[in-house]
């Protein structure tokens, strides 16, 4: 379905990645055009605006006829990854100031020599936490009033200090928010032009190391963002833009900028988000809804699963390692892309990333100044890729700059020749992902021999088959546009919200009615963050979970809270039950209790991305052949290159083969056999023993 705004006017999806900016340009007819920039990646804005002049000079796109412009950004993301986010101050309860350092007393290096903080101190160091007197029970009520005084004593030393924001964390706000809200009113008053997180809002939840971790974050990445989405909305009005600016959520929903920059920490993950819902359709279009999708770009690999359509989601995330308690499309993000850096460690041993060339200066066979050697590279020598052909021509690569980087870095100082040091570059890569997957699918209890393997993002259909291969995935979906999916899922998405609060009660204590109250207020705060959207008169649909866990368990599994049919609480508990076993290996009839509640409210997205029936463009498919090296072979092979937008309904062919279009490239080994199906996707089946 789409909203009422979606209709009769061009639509715009755009998603950065490190390396491109991905724009997806939907027409009133449903057809579709794309384009791929690099990236700028001192400011991500400006690629953007230049895809508007470019969408107007060559397809006479009118901006003043676009009527939504939704948009993936990584810049939360990157703000924490290279620390560019804002100077901040943290305010705490009295006595309570160190908790963002002290964190939690699980350790993941408990056998280092030398042990590295594993909280994100750095966030707020001990000069900028101050205290203020008030100390609120957990039952909410009042034992210290607020000291209004040391508030503002508290805010002036920040401000002193330079900060450019305030996080402020009090014990059980959750409970009882007065004081936060009257502290914010304080710091405001005094200081007009600080921006201040209030943990109530950002995170309404008991565990007060996680409430404080991800309120200073979103106080960290707030200025950031507001400058960020303040400088693309000024240069999307002033190239003659009206639509407004949404843009995408780590859940997977599309919310206006003006609501972003009040809930910035909800951003994370905003572009592999999308990706999972243009997958979901792709995958819907080719009669699966059982997908893993693999979102390779050029400087991450992005891991999600779809189990019956539907994307599992996790009440928290992990961003550098840090826990961020927002809710997310559940993503395993890995350091492997195209841009990848290939390198020997001290022990001679090869390794392949974290670090990326990213767009600039690029894979050394961009041309652009790069020296060392990357994935992309090693493609380019394994002949996976035409470098007159890249991103649709619009790049081309030097082989000759790829040979030497791998030659000079890899091959000689191991004793290898160039073919087994580029093959070796992709297979440590392709384990590193297949890691990664069986993370996201055995980990939650999920077969991954049942899935489709979906890939995604300019490098995914490269690596698809050997991955597939390594995982025993005998089925392979290849999406009509793979390498512009986030772009393009940005346009199908819905706008949505999510509200949640602590509830924190056993299963057996509690009534139906006092659920469907606490929903009620839950309710009321979603529908005022709906009535700030455009959604014109589409139809909202609501949504309840319970956060649920055995009454003394640590960790919590979100739950679909039915409240129509008789009985919601016993088919809550059996379905907790249910998914306990198939994430945990087992379940126990104890009690459970509820810990949190959450409503989301959503209105519009598409039933498929584009609007009319596939046609090929009625050429030659087969366009020549290239000699590669795959993976297992004894030497090069002869395969069959295709022209994707030729390859009509029913067009079938057998690897080693390596199908192209402007967005990607497919490398289809031996012993896999391809298909083209009715909405044009390219299904690839392993056929050898």
């Amino acid at each position: 379905m789409t909203t009422g705004n979606q209709t009769g006017g061009v639509q715009i999806g755009v998603d950065i990645g490190g390396t491109f900016t991905d724009v997806v340009c939907r027409f009133p007819d449903g057809s579709l055009k794309f384009v791929k920039l690099p990236t700028t990646r001192k400011d991500e804005s400006e690629a953007v605006l230049r895809s508007v002049a470019l969408m107007a000079a060559s397809w006479g796109v009118d901006p003043a006829a676009i009527i939504r412009f939704a948009h993936g950004t990584t810049v939360a993301t990157n703000a924490v990854l290279e620390r560019r986010g804002a100077r901040i101050g943290l305010i705490a309860t009295e006595g309570f100031r160190d908790v963002l350092e002290i964190g939690r007393q699980m350790r993941h290096q408990m056998y280092s020599v030398i042990l590295d903080s594993e909280t994100p101190a750095f966030l707020a160091p001990g000069a900028r936490r101050k205290e203020a007197r008030e100390r609120v029970a957990a039952d909410g009520t009042v034992l210290v009033p607020l000291d209004e005084e040391s508030v503002r004593r508290a805010a002036a030393e920040l401000v002193a200090d330079g900060v450019e924001a305030i996080a402020i964390c009090f014990l059980f706000s959750f409970r009882n928010p007065a004081h936060e809200r009257r502290a914010r009113e304080i710091v405001q008053a005094a200081h007009p032009s600080l921006m201040v997180a209030v943990s109530h809002e950002v995170d309404p939840a008991f565990r007060e190391y996680e409430r404080t971790v991800v309120t200073a974050f979103d106080a960290y990445v707030k200025p950031v963002i507001d400058r960020y989405l303040s400088r693309l909305e000024t240069g999307l009005a002033g190239a003659g833009v009206a639509a407004p600016l949404q843009v995408m959520q780590s859940r997977g929903g599309l919310m206006v900028s003006e609501v972003a920059r009040q809930r910035p920490v909800r951003l994370f993950l905003s572009g592999p988000a999308a990706g999972v819902i243009g997958a979901s359709l792709a995958g819907a279009s080719a009669g699966t809804g059982d997908l893993i999708t693999v979102d390779i770009g050029g400087t991450s690999c992005d891991i999600a699963l779809i189990d019956k359509g539907k994307a599992l989601i996790r009440s928290e995330g992990v961003i550098d390692g840090y826990p961020v308690r927002v809710p997310m499309v559940d993503v395993n993000s890995i350091g492997s892309g195209g841009g990848s850096i290939a390198w020997i460690d001290r022990g001679g041993g090869l390794r392949v990333g974290p670090q990326s060339a990213g767009s600039e200066p690029g894979p050394a066979c961009y041309g652009r100044g790069g020296e060392l050697p990357t994935v992309t590279d090693a493609s380019v020598v394994l002949g996976y890729l035409d470098p007159d052909y890249f991103a649709g021509g619009s790049l081309k690569l030097r082989r000759d700059l790829a040979e030497r980087a791998i030659a000079d870095r890899i091959a000689r100082p191991l004793g290898m020749t160039l073919e087994q040091a580029a093959l070796g570059i992709h297979r440590v890569l392709n384990a590193q992902m297949a890691e990664g997957i069986r993370l996201v699918s055995i980990r939650q209890g999920l077969d991954p021999r049942r899935f489709a393997l979906l890939p995604l993002g300019g490098g995914g259909a490269v690596h698809a088959t050997a991955l597939a291969r390594d995982l025993h995935i005998a089925r392979v979906v290849v999406p009509r546009m793979p390498g512009v999916l986030s772009a393009a899922g940005l346009l199908a998405a819905p706008v949505a919200h999510e509200v949640s609060a602590a509830f924190g009660r056993p299963l057996a204590d509690i009534t139906t009615a006092e659920i469907r109250d606490a929903l009620a207020t839950l309710d009321g705060s979603c529908a005022a963050l709906m009535a700030r959207e455009s959604l014109g008169g589409a139809p909202v649909t609501i949504q309840y979970m319970a956060d649920i866990c055995y009454i003394g368990q640590s960790y919590t599994l979100e739950i679909p809270l039915p409240l129509d049919g008789p009985d919601p609480i016993g088919r809550l508990y059996e379905a907790f039950l249910s998914d306990h076993d198939r994430v945990y290996g087992h379940a126990t009839r104890v009690p459970a209790r509820i810990v949190n509640l959450r409503t989301v409210h959503q209105a519009g997205g598409l039933a498929r991305i584009d609007g009319g029936s596939f046609v090929p463009s009625g050429g030659a498919p087969l366009k020549s052949t290239r000699r590669i090296l795959a993976a297992g072979q004894s030497g090069f092979l002869d395969a069959a290159v295709y022209d994707r937008a030729a390859m009509g309904e029913g067009f079938a062919f057998s690897g080693p083969a390596i199908v192209e279009q402007a967005d990607t490239t497919t490398l289809v080994e031996p012993g896999w056999t391809g298909t083209v199906d009715a909405a044009g996707n390219l299904l690839l089946t392993w056929q050898a023993g």
